[in-house]
């Protein structure tokens, strides 16, 4: 979709659909928004009148009059002044363009949200904007799916009146897309069939991005695997006869300065392997990529944004099946570290994978190490659908992950860290078990992959139950979330200020 900022008034634009915007309590609308009102004859202070428009978050009204440049104009509510957020923002950004879109709507015009009476910055504003309108465009190009080809909008026009506001809307606007585009990508990634999404295919898609954004990229094969010792990850990869990958993206924003590793964990189907899942929901576990998704849709934009940083994008990809040469309950396997791993349950495999990947991470020189991954169930029971799980040691490196969160809108839990969990852990027969106790299951599983950092800042991100949603709630759409894809963009941007 095409997106352009104009300086002009609302009134004056032409377009299929004009979104608007209202906050609760108000009577008497104002600004675009009371423009809008006096142009249409009052129609939106009599729907005030009836109660039949508060303005509470995420309400939605549509009005189709005549003798205007528009066809319909949908109203959004933000909710009460006090209480709005650049997440409430996109959020309502999203829900309007969702009621926007439908029907025959190639052209929507949109006023900024946020940036009058809201008070806030006129550039994020424009940035939040953008941003849940664009995630809330998303379709997942399924193929032989009925009403999929449907017509889509082909223009967001970004309307604002104050020509002094004009340079940092547009600057907002272009990161915002950027952001929504990464995020979209991630999505795409993740909702893909995971015949259509192995390892090779991640491997080609991180060629194409690395190319188209300027990146380099390095992908490391079986054999290269093989000779940096990387045990464990191979270890999961043995179960199948897809060719496992490590993706290696790099940016150079910073040179000679320090390094920030992303990285993400790469299980393009996740049968569990010989400790076999329950056959019911076990195709949703094609999501189980959607950290190295994440890592990848992020380098990209990473590339496009060029904060002055260093970043280097680490993704370990394989399927993890069963079959007679799969790894097996019992097994004791090697890390590129040297330390050893008995394995408890073959279904454990993303600490695996991941154990290699941080300690190839450190070996490049990094100095900050963010993985990410749909690590465990348990981070589920835990924070249900609301928050996704973080395990670190390191208090530095969470004040930088939760204020990037902040800033994006995706919410971050930290969990305990305790020696008293490594008992958990123990083995009699290698460094440490790949699982432990049922309780505490999200924990351990984010300190086994700290077990593999030696002296980098390290802190693990488990999204589980965040990569994938039912949700068409604001800016939701259902299937692949993105999720983490703008925090860690994020994490870039403010390491580099």
């Amino acid at each position: 979709m095409q997106i352009k900022t104009v300086q002009q008034d609302l009134l004056k634009t032409q377009a299929d659909a004009w979104i608007v915007n209202l906050f609760a309590g108000v009577t008497e609308p104002d600004g675009a928004t009371g423009a809008v009102d006096k142009a249409l004859g009052g129609q939106i202070s009599r729907l005030i009148e009836l109660g039949e428009f508060t303005g509470k978050l995420l309400e939605t009204a549509v009005l189709y009059p005549l003798d205007i440049p528009a066809a319909k104009v949908i109203i959004v509510g933000l909710g009460e002044p006090e209480q709005l957020t650049l997440e409430r923002v996109r959020q309502a950004a999203g829900a309007a363009y969702k009621v926007a879109a439908k029907g025959k709507a190639q052209t929507i015009a949109t006023i900024v949200h946020g940036a009058g009476i809201g008070g806030f910055c006129p550039e994020a504003c424009a940035q939040a904007t953008v941003e849940g309108s664009l995630l809330a465009s998303y379709r997942y190009q399924a193929k032989g799916v009925k009403g999929n080809d449907k017509p889509q909008p082909s223009e967001l026009i970004v309307v604002e009146h104050n020509a002094d506001q004009l340079a940092a809307i547009e600057r907002g606007v272009s990161r915002g897309q950027i952001t929504a585009e990464a995020t979209n990508l991630a999505r795409t990634l993740v909702n893909t069939p995971a015949n259509s999404m192995t390892p090779t295919h991640m491997a080609a898609m991180a060629e194409k991005v690395a190319a188209e954004n300027n990146l380099q990229c390095e992908i490391l094969e079986q054999a290269d695997m093989e000779k940096l010792g990387m045990g464990c990850l191979l270890g999961v990869a043995q179960g199948s006869a897809q060719p496992p990958k490590l993706i290696a993206l790099r940016y150079e924003g910073n040179p000679g300065g320090e390094t920030l590793a992303l990285v993400g964990k790469g299980i393009t189907f996740d049968s569990g392997g010989i400790s076999l899942k329950p056959s019911a929901g076990m195709e949703r576990m094609k999501n189980d990529m959607a950290g190295s998704a994440a890592v990848l849709a992020a380098m990209g934009a990473i590339g496009k944004l060029q904060p002055k940083v260093n970043v280097l994008g680490v993704m370990a990809c394989t399927e993890n099946l069963p079959s007679g040469t799969a790894l097996k309950p019992g097994d004791v396997i090697e890390a590129m570290t040297g330390q050893t791993v008995e394995i408890v349950s073959t279904d454990a495999e993303g600490r695996l994978i991941l154990a290699d990947a941080v300690a190839y991470a450190e070996s490049q020189g990094a100095s900050r190490i963010v993985d990410v991954a749909t690590l465990t169930g348990a981070i589920g029971v835990a924070l249900g659908d609301v928050y996704a799980g973080l395990v670190s040691s390191n208090d530095t490196l969470v004040d930088v992950i939760q204020e990037a969160a902040a800033q994006t809108g995706e919410r971050f839990w930290r969990m305990p860290v305790h020696d008293d969990y490594r008992e958990l852990y123990k083995s009699d027969v290698a460094s440490m078990r790949n699982g432990g106790a049922r309780g505490g299951g999200a924990i351990t599983g984010g300190m086994i992959i700290g077990e593999f950092v030696k002296e980098a800042a390290w802190a693990h991100l488990d999204i589980a139950s965040m990569a994938s949603g039912e949700s068409t709630k604001g800016y939701a759409v259902k299937g692949g979330t993105g999720f983490a894809t703008r925090t860690l963009i994020q994490i870039a941007e403010n390491l580099a200020q």
